[in-house]
């Protein structure tokens, strides 16, 4: 499947159960003096406008660049009573926004989606001089908890293409193409604690919010289910069972 239809399928879910960011984040990006309430900014891969809300309560203007027309309609419909969002058809090689207009480029949860030589590119082209790059994703913890492992086992037992996609295959490679076009010196990392607690139909919603499970017609599909819902009743506390996450945060000026 391409890239760009990969969660067309998959909004109503991904609006539901995927997790947000710890305020813990937004915090380090004021306390860091990369963020101010009147910073421009450019979310590149916005989707539903899971982070362009964070920045909209801030003040901040947003455009909020997104080439799915499900994910983008979604956000429309969800923040666009405000006047400073501005929603943008736009891929993060090609966004169609201004040169040397947006003071930070942020990609949460997208960045592992981008052509990585046409996205640095752009980068440097929409970004003010001394502008700021920042790329934040949530890292599902795998090995902590027995409901954790056997969730991580569910992925790799039932999943289209898990092996391909999981962006934990290539987090080393991440950091050194992100010092690559930012200025070392400015260059800071973080991570912050996150989860997000579910009954089984949560738990089912987030399965099914991700874009290399199986779809309703793949033979996998009942059994994955089938197996999701032992692993919830074997795991869950008062109905209830936790997805914990490392967000972790790449922030630099652009060179």
């Amino acid at each position: 499947m391409d890239t760009l239809d990969r969660f067309s399928n998959r909004v109503d879910h991904y609006i539901k159960y995927r997790p947000g960011y710890p305020p813990e984040m937004f915090s380090f990006l004021i306390k860091e003096k990369i963020l101010k309430s009147d910073s421009v900014i450019a979310d590149i891969g916005s989707g539903t406008g899971i982070s362009s809300k964070l920045f909209l309560d801030n003040g901040n203007t947003v455009y909020a660049v997104e080439p799915n027309k499900g994910m983008r309609e979604a956000a429309e419909g969800l923040l666009g009573s405000n006047k400073n969002f501005k929603s943008i058809n736009g891929k993060a090689e090609d966004t169609g926004l201004k040169s040397k207009s947006i003071d930070i480029l942020i990609a949460a949860q997208s960045f592992h989606w981008f052509e990585k030589d046409l996205f640095k590119k752009e980068a440097m082209r929409i970004l003010k001089p001394e502008g700021f790059v920042v790329i934040v994703w949530n890292d599902r913890l795998t090995d902590e908890t027995e409901f954790l492992m056997e969730y991580e086992n569910l992925l790799h037992n039932f999943s289209v293409d898990y092996d391909v996609v999981n962006l934990k295959n290539s987090v080393k490679d991440v950091r050194n193409y992100f010092l690559s076009f930012v200025d070392n010196k400015s260059f800071k990392e973080a991570s912050f604690k996150n989860f997000q607690e579910f009954d089984f139909q949560g738990l089912q919603g987030r399965l099914l919010s991700s874009s290399y499970v199986p779809t309703s017609d793949h033979e996998n599909f009942v059994p994955m289910l089938n197996e999701l819902k032992r692993i919830h009743e074997l795991h869950n506390k008062e109905g209830l069972v936790k997805f914990e996450y490392d967000t972790i945060l790449y922030s630099g000026r652009i060179k």
